[in-house]
């Protein structure tokens, strides 16, 4: 465990509740940046003190009681990272109230079916277009009684709903009215219900106490150290459960900054000019700038390709020997020079003060974790889920195998159940599903373990290594069991592939599903004589040669009998609004096979 000075961490004990916790950074700190966000009525980014952000949300408060919502109620929040989600989220803790997060991205007919199964009376939007995607279903969200903009209308809108819907500016007393924030609300309260993104079926919601998080919080910081000068970039949405405890709840706890990006597209400038020191991110974020990085090489020399991979070889041998696997090597006294000309440049792009990356909700593929740590970035990998408040297992800095996602923090326990499911125990698992006993039967002991459905091996140290998923598992005609996730990360190690998806249950052989990247194929078209719009062949027999030569090369390694015969070419990405991923980017197997469904009956035709 890393010897740090915890003096400026609130502990569990000291917070009490989310909103406690709230509280005790605002006595603490209340000079100290809380909150950093870009206001686009002067192009300029502004900075909230927590004492700021305590006035205001006195205010959301009142405005919450007006509306006469009382301990128990349930509101909604489908909005982007930023202070106004920050200021709900507290007063609605406070006075007792039950925050259900919605994801900006999802679609309206989900997003009414958690209003509904929630019961939520209150909804947050970021404004009235918003609110008019919604509003279609309007008919569905008889129980909700106020809807509140954050956008002010626009002069002239048509206002349908002007009995239901206000923007914020007038909806909130005025800044005089402010009092002392209310706390109303015990640690074992139920604090939120967050639902799952459901990869198939109806999504359920996950009921998290206030103890709950508080205690994951605690438990992560007590691993991995967040001190108060640290500056966190938030860009994956607080609907995420491992970007509200971890990139909300902790900096809170920790008394750290953070800064509300503007969005995914603009995430390279904000990078540059936030600076930050920490970052938190799902894969698909590290691997996009991996993607970058060596399709840009490709397009370069020979040289340059071979310097920067010497780059990485000897940054990630210098990182072996720190963490005492690995002997010195003479190769070691050339870093300071591969640093200056490749290491330092990429890690500028990045704003060039990250001291340290955490990356969770999926695996991260080896390649991609080795290219950052190599370039001197410590990516650690951990795994959670939405039932464990997030976070079970970390990597820290001194005991960090890329490969495995770490062992578990303190006060959580793992073991191995039938089919070597992981099992979780501890002040994290959540109270159960909302509404939904059976769900939650099926998942929770009476002895309070969780089975994560997902497929591990726990070595001789602790450490945790995610193998598979229980549920996602290929089993082939023959009995051969194949895992898709690892055979999949092997694949999207080649730039060429976007994304995959390994298919073949019940069948004598495995084919597969992929995008491919349009840039990445005129490049490969060109070295082997074909034609490099991509579109017109996706269903040439000579391109589909090439592909599986390519995806052959990637999982050599597999078994004999995991080897891909026949593959299906797209040129369109799955994406959530298509339906085939979900809010938190994983993919939705069911649906893309559904969609799908004719080229792979074509695959295996007459077989």
């Amino acid at each position: 465990m890393p010897q740090q000075n915890s003096a400026h961490i609130i502990t569990v004990e000291a917070a009490g509740t989310l909103a406690g916790l709230f509280n005790e950074r605002v006595h603490r700190s209340p000079n100290g940046v809380a909150y950093r966000d870009y206001d686009p009525s002067n192009g300029k980014w502004r900075d909230h003190t927590w004492m700021q952000m305590s006035r205001e949300v006195s205010r959301w408060q009142l405005a919450l009681i007006s509306e006469g919502l009382v301990a128990g109620d349930r509101i909604a929040v489908m909005a982007r990272n930023c202070p106004e989600w920050v200021m709900l989220d507290q007063a609605a803790l406070g006075l007792g109230l039950v925050v259900v997060p919605l994801y900006t991205a999802d679609r309206a007919e989900n997003a009414s079916y958690v209003l509904r199964d929630a019961g939520a009376k209150m909804l947050l939007v970021e404004g009235i277009p918003q609110w008019q995607t919604l509003s279609e279903i309007r008919d569905q969200l008889s129980g909700l009684l106020r809807v509140v903009t954050i956008s002010p209308f626009a002069e002239n809108a048509h206002q349908a709903d002007h009995d239901l819907v206000r923007a914020l500016l007038n909806w909130l007393p005025p800044s005089s009215q402010a009092r002392e924030v209310a706390h109303l609300c015990a640690p074992n309260d139920l604090a939120t219900i967050i639902y799952t993104s459901g990869t198939s079926g109806r999504p359920k919601g996950v009921m998290l106490s206030h103890y709950n998080i508080l205690s994951n919080a605690y438990s992560c910081l007590q691993v991995v150290r967040v001190e108060q000068s640290d500056l966190l970039l938030s860009f994956l949405p607080l609907s995420h459960t491992f970007e509200r405890t971890a990139g909300y709840y902790l900096p809170m706890m920790a008394g750290a900054t953070v800064a509300h990006a503007r969005s995914i597209e603009q995430l390279q400038e904000d990078l540059l000019v936030i600076r930050p020191t920490l970052l938190i991110s799902v894969p698909r974020i590290y691997e996009r700038v991996h993607n970058g990085v060596r399709t840009k090489l490709e397009g370069g020399s020979s040289l340059g390709r071979y310097i920067f991979d010497l780059a990485i070889e000897v940054g990630y041998s210098r990182f072996e020997r720190q963490q005492g696997r690995a002997p010195w090597q003479a190769s070691h006294l050339l870093w300071p020079l591969l640093n200056k000309l490749i290491a330092r440049k990429v890690m500028d792009k990045l704003g060039g003060r990250l001291r340290m990356a955490m990356s969770g909700g999926a695996a991260l593929p080896t390649e991609v974790s080795r290219m950052f740590i190599g370039l001197g970035l410590p990516i650690l990998q951990g795994y959670g889920m939405t039932e464990s408040s997030p976070v079970v297992c970390t990597n820290t800095f001194e005991n960090n195998l890329p490969s495995s996602v770490g062992p578990p923090i303190p006060g959580v326990t793992v073991k191995l159940g039938e089919h070597n499911a992981l099992l979780i125990h501890g002040p994290n698992v959540m109270m159960g599903y909302w509404h939904n006993p059976e769900a939650t039967k099926a998942v929770l002991t009476d002895g309070g373990w969780l089975n994560s459905g997902d497929i591990a091996r726990i070595d001789e140290e602790g450490r945790v290594t995610i193998t598979g998923r229980l549920k996602e598992i290929i089993v082939m005609s023959n009995g051969e069991k194949i895992p898709p996730a690892d055979m999949e990360a092997a694949i999207l190690r080649d730039p060429l592939f976007d994304q995959v998806m390994l298919i073949g249950e019940g069948r004598s052989y495995l084919s597969a599903l992929v995008v491919l990247n349009p840039r990445n194929w005129e490049r490969l078209a060109l070295l082997y004589h074909l034609e490099s719009d991509l579109v017109p062949m996706l269903q040439d027999l000579r391109a589909k040669e090439v592909v599986l030569d390519k995806i052959a090369h990637q999982i050599r390694e597999f078994p004999g009998y995991a080897k891909i015969r026949r593959v299906v070419l797209l040129a369109s990405p799955w994406t959530v609004e298509n339906d085939m991923l979900t809010p938190t980017l994983k993919l939705r197997r069911g649906q893309v096979l559904e969609h799908y469904k004719n080229q792979v009956e074509e695959l295996y035709a007459g077989h």
